[in-house]
């Protein structure tokens, strides 16, 4: 799964491209002039229309773990992360 925060001048080029790939994605608004474009396989963008349901910078610590992992970054990265936006001690 991919994420890409864009300009929203580029919304209709980006769908029009996915949706002749048949790759599946889901559009949330990132700023009064971006976007953020989750692409993937369907499950991926399932979940993730789940999972995030709000803007980014709002999800809950455990939410952007998942996130994360889902993007493919580095899980230790993921953990010490996590452990900051809880304020604890891993």
């Amino acid at each position: 799964m991919v994420l890409y925060t864009v300009n929203r001048k580029y919304e209709s080029f980006a769908v029009a491209r996915l949706k002749s790939l048949h790759i599946d994605f889901l559009i949330q608004p990132a700023s009064d002039t971006s976007i953020n474009l989750f692409f993937g396989r369907p499950e991926c963008i399932q979940t993730i229309r789940f999972l995030v349901d709000r803007p980014l910078n709002r999800i809950s610590p455990e939410e952007d773990f998942i996130l994360g992992a889902m993007l493919g970054y580095d899980i230790c990265a993921q953990c010490e992360r996590y452990c900051k936006r809880k304020k604890t001690t891993c």
